[in-house]
């Protein structure tokens, strides 16, 4: 997924000021890049506590953009999507509103009145981590997330922002009790690692940054996928498993390839591509793994999990085309790797072709 965040802010960092009335830091030219970035999106992420405040459409306001979104054969209007703690939202909120249930993550249940309008995906604790892996399940691939401040510092401090979109107005708040961009707390630009400065422009009397996070490489990571779901197909189908392939790139540069079975019946691909690699005297340490499904969480026949592995192993990146869909377990990996700080990629364009090699596990029914 794509991972887009959006703020306007004042000159000393501010989103708002202390007034009960919306302060608007944005000219209409910011407004309108606003407007077709949210026509780019699948979907708008805002926290409950905007929407209880501003009480936001989330909508693509322009009639033209929203033509150009059906004529792609997309939904006009992106999906609304909120985090809320307490599960406390008006039911008069313009966020439900449209043509399609919104999506609430949700620490606590909704009220039964707002739970029949919204899909409610409820968790002990929300992150940056569970919303990007739910998302991705439900489709999306281009999330634009608007604010507020404690939602952008949770993707930041979690490392799950992608890009930053910091649009600056020529003005100061000065206001102590005043909402700020970013909260205090950890963020993984501490150590020194710095942001790329993709572009610097202006908008209206606005000067908009544009920065990006990760140094991913898409036609190394699609190549080195596409190989892996090649591996797949000399795994003999078996009911007992997924015809998995994956290639481990080193941070030197060196590959090395497995599939499921290669060498042993309950080796998954993740164990074989490793186990070539550390049999050759690699470090694993910084590479990246490509598996054409999502390395497991759980499994039965040893007692440590594909997604364990390349933790212990200290892998940074992982890639891979397809959730594992809820045959034999239902599986966490991406969701535990992302939450261990580790760079997990899905590539969706690679699913139905997966699928298709694994035909022979949807095409009987289970005993």
């Amino acid at each position: 997924m794509n991972v887009l965040l959006s703020a306007a802010i004042s000159l000393d960092g501010c989103l708002d000021d202390t007034s009960s009335r919306r302060l608007i830091l944005s000219p209409a030219e910011d407004l309108a890049e606003i407007d077709r970035l949210r026509a780019a999106s699948d979907a708008i992420l805002v926290g409950a506590r905007t929407l209880r405040c501003d009480n936001p459409s989330l909508r693509v306001r322009s009639a033209a953009l929203v033509e150009e979104r059906k004529a792609a054969g997309r939904a006009p209007q992106p999906l609304k999507v909120t985090v809320t703690t307490r599960g406390e939202l008006p039911s008069d909120l313009r966020f439900f509103e449209g043509d399609r249930p919104p999506v609430v993550f949700a620490a606590a249940p909704l009220p039964p009145q707002l739970a029949q309008r919204a899909e409610t995906i409820c968790a002990p604790e929300i992150t940056a981590a569970l919303i990007v892996t739910e998302l991705e399940k439900r489709g999306v691939e281009n999330l634009l997330v608007e604010g507020g401040g404690e939602i952008l510092s949770m993707f930041l401090r979690e490392n799950m922002a992608d890009r930053l979109r910091l649009a600056t107005a020529p003005f100061i708040v000065g206001e102590a009790g005043a909402p700020r961009f970013l909260r205090p707390g950890r963020y993984p630009f501490d150590s020194g690692h710095r942001a790329v400065t993709e572009s610097l422009r202006m908008a209206g009397d606005m000067s908009v940054a544009t920065y990006r996070f990760h140094d991913d490489d898409p036609v190394r990571d699609r190549e080195c996928l596409a190989r892996a779901v090649e591996l797949s197909r000399r795994c003999t189908p078996d009911p007992e498993c997924y015809r998995v392939g994956a290639v481990v790139v080193t941070a030197s540069g060196a590959r090395y390839e497995g599939y499921t079975q290669m060498t042993a019946r309950k080796n998954h691909a993740e164990e074989e591509a490793v186990a070539a690699a550390l049999q050759a005297g690699a470090d694993l340490r910084g590479a990246t793994v490509y598996s054409s499904v999502e390395p497991c969480s759980a499994r039965s026949s040893k007692p440590e999990s594909c997604s364990r592995l390349l933790l212990r192993l200290g892998v940074r990146k992982v890639v891979f085309g397809l959730y594992e869909p809820d045959r034999f377990v239902h599986c966490t990996g991406a969701l535990d790797l992302r939450r261990a700080g580790v760079r997990t990629l899905y590539l969706p364009e690679f699913a139905r072709q997966i699928l298709d090699i694994n035909a022979h596990l949807f095409s009987r029914p289970r005993h």
